[in-house]
């Protein structure tokens, strides 16, 4: 079992594959994680050192990754920070080379995009997403402001949140939408919701009084895991977000900034 991670790395903290590879080999998966920004830290901290990796290397590294032969042998392959345009579309090259070599490769697109109403990506990669990433994925993670601002559609309710996620689906795209607050949704909850054949699957946690980075991240990662390994899509989701809940816990007990990952919770094991 082996997953392509494709996404951002940190030095200290867990946001992208600093928070999604961990998790993914907690699990029993392996992983071959490819890295699009090398960062001392996430852009909370007073000051930040690295940069996004030039688009040359980038490249170079999925050339890599195509010459050991880790896209026949990968289950899953997930993209989520891209980083810069440039790297955006080499990457979309390489997804949609990987898929024609390997039919049975499932494809997880986290757009990361932004959160909370604010854009904090580079100009000319929400092109990519939109018009060449989501378009190729078997299934697609975004939150709620990024999945509003993909469809072009505000979201207050299901029947709203169906016809957005409708939007992203036409090719056949999976939806799993996280961070979110609906009309009925009930108080000092939050929800990640499933959307699959046009039926909504709906996962609800308390809402914690803490935001870490990288929450999305490590619940792509272990969706991704769970496919890798076999198990249905709704089963993936309901484990990843049960162990993401667990994570949130302790680092909630624990006072901290930063993920508690380590180890990882063992997530309910009953279908």
């Amino acid at each position: 079992m082996l997953v392509i991670s494709i996404q951002s790395q940190v030095v200290h903290g867990h946001v992208g594959n600093s928070a999604a590879a961990y998790a993914m080999q907690a699990e029993g998966v392996n992983v071959a994680a490819v890295a699009t920004t090398l960062l001392s830290n996430h852009p909370r901290y007073p000051s930040l050192r690295g940069r996004v990796l030039e688009t040359e290397l980038v490249a170079d590294l999925l050339r890599g990754v195509e010459e050991r032969g880790l896209v026949e042998e990968a289950a899953v392959l997930v993209t989520g920070y891209l980083g810069s345009p440039g790297n955006a579309a080499v990457i979309a090259d390489f997804v949609e080379r990987a898929r024609t070599r390997n039919g049975k490769l499932v494809y997880l697109c986290d757009p990361v995009i932004g959160d909370d109403g604010r854009v904090y990506v580079a100009d000319g990669i929400l092109d990519v997403l939109r018009h060449r990433l989501l378009r190729t994925a078997n299934l697609t993670t975004p939150n709620q402001f990024e999945l509003e601002l993909l469809s072009g559609a505000a979201i207050a309710d299901a029947e709203s949140l169906s016809a957005a996620c409708a939007v992203l689906a036409g090719a056949g795209t999976d939806v799993v939408a996280t961070g979110c607050t609906l009309a009925d949704t009930a108080a000092g909850q939050v929800e990640t919701i499933l959307c699959t054949d046009g039926r909504l699957s709906r996962f609800a946690t308390p809402r914690l009084p803490i935001r870490p980075y990288g929450t999305g991240d490590l619940l792509a990662g272990l969706i991704a895991a769970h496919l890798a390994k076999g198990e249905a899509m709704e089963l993936a989701v309901r484990r990843a977000v049960d162990t993401v809940f667990a994570v949130l816990v302790r680092t909630q007990d624990a006072g901290s900034a930063e993920m508690r990952l380590v180890p990882l919770p063992t997530a309910e094991r009953k279908p």
